[in-house]
């Protein structure tokens, strides 16, 4: 009788530890669509309906600026025509006549979500809103967000506007690379040059910046038909992530836990240090016989303790250089696999400046048969 019990119980406490096992594997979270991906590398680190085609509301300016960014002088002054300040929604309550920089038009639209910024914006920057939409969705097919359609600047709720959890996370990690977006979305107050008592004091919506420890980004959205949308990310121990929930009445709680979850789960392992030497390569008609090469980047990959003995670095490099070459030319690439699956490419440079060797007999090595053809006429 005893041993039956005694079995009950370690039965029991299996299942507990197996239940637990599961949680951690797989979070669960009330959003409809939800990814986190890692910054540096694009790899998914978590995953749910993310290619469910659904509205985003203001996490569409995301793109917005992005475009925005690329295609304009943020010292430009913008003048305000009145078509683009009587938009619904959030409002940085642009007056028609007034004149904006784009820097603060960008800021009043990340930091405020105004609706009047992003279509202010968009007529600078397109000559149209029409236009400028059409230069968002060609942004996105460029990005590789194939399956999202854009149909204004602002995310107002339209049947042709949609994108899917990795879609957007796709844009925003390219966004996120941008220095000028990211220090807009990492900024809690803007003061607008803008002249009286006007709106100017632009305060970030996105609670994850003073919320989350390590919290860098990006932006907030919601309509009734879209739900509570979110992009956020962060940065713990030398790895970034980029986390999207779409459709979820839990929006921050949610993202907090599914990053918690990846920082727990996942450590940055260096692969690659910046300047790590690779080989000592030949050198053909140089001042030098030989020189070192370096990797241009470090190299760090968000990991599973398990997942360590599954990465591999394959090198493609060249077996002899020909002088003369320049310091950071890039003579080859590190790709770095885990298992079949490439996570990362980094280029392989040279470290130092080598001319032609310095005497006759080198200038003449120097000189290929090509060389005295083409110089003859052949």
């Amino acid at each position: 009788m005893k041993n039956r019990y005694k079995f009950f119980i370690l039965l029991l406490i299996f299942s507990i530890l197996n239940m637990n096992i599961s949680y951690a594997s797989e979070p669960s979270v009330s959003a409809q669509s939800a990814i986190v991906l890692d910054m540096e590398t694009g790899r998914m680190l978590y995953q749910k309906n993310i290619g469910k085609q659904l509205p985003m509301a203001s996490t569409t300016k995301i793109l917005t600026a992005l475009v925005a960014i690329e295609n304009g002088n943020l010292d430009d002054l913008v003048k305000v025509t009145d078509e683009t300040t009587n938009i619904e929604g959030s409002s940085i309550y642009l007056q028609g006549g007034e004149d904006l920089s784009l820097r603060d038009l960008l800021y009043g639209l990340m930091l405020c979500s105004g609706n009047d910024a992003a279509c202010t914006i968009a007529k600078h920057i397109g000559g149209s809103v029409d236009n400028f939409v059409e230069m968002m969705n060609e942004k996105a097919v460029e990005l590789g967000a194939l399956n999202s359609s854009f149909a204004n600047p602002h995310g107002l709720t339209a049947s042709e506007h949609y994108t899917t959890a990795y879609d957007l996370a796709l844009i925003s990690r390219e966004a996120m690379k941008n220095k000028v977006f990211r220090k807009i979305v990492g900024t809690k107050l803007w003061i607008a040059e803008r002249e009286g008592n006007r709106y100017k004091y632009f305060y970030n919506k996105n609670k994850v910046l003073s919320q989350y420890n390590g919290g860098t980004g990006v932006k907030i959205g919601y309509t009734r038909n879209a739900g509570r949308c979110l992009v956020a990310s962060a940065k713990k121990d030398n790895m970034e992530v980029i986390c999207v929930v779409l459709n979820d009445p839990n929006w921050f709680n949610d993202a907090y836990h599914l990053m918690n979850h990846t920082f727990n789960t996942y450590k940055p392992v260096k692969i690659i240090d910046k300047n790590q030497i690779f080989k000592t390569v030949p050198i053909k008609n140089g001042t030098k016989e030989e020189t070192k090469i370096i990797a241009k980047k470090e190299v760090v990959l968000p990991l599973q303790d398990q997942e360590l003995d599954d990465v591999a670095v394959l090198y493609s490099l060249e077996d002899q250089l020909t002088a003369p070459f320049k310091r950071k030319q890039v003579i080859g690439t590190a790709k770095i696999y885990l298992g079949k699956d490439l996570l990362s490419t980094v280029d392989i440079i040279t470290r130092e400046d080598v001319d032609y060797e310095n005497n006759f007999i080198g200038f003449i090595k120097s000189i290929t048969i090509d060389k005295i053809q083409k110089a003859i006429g052949k």
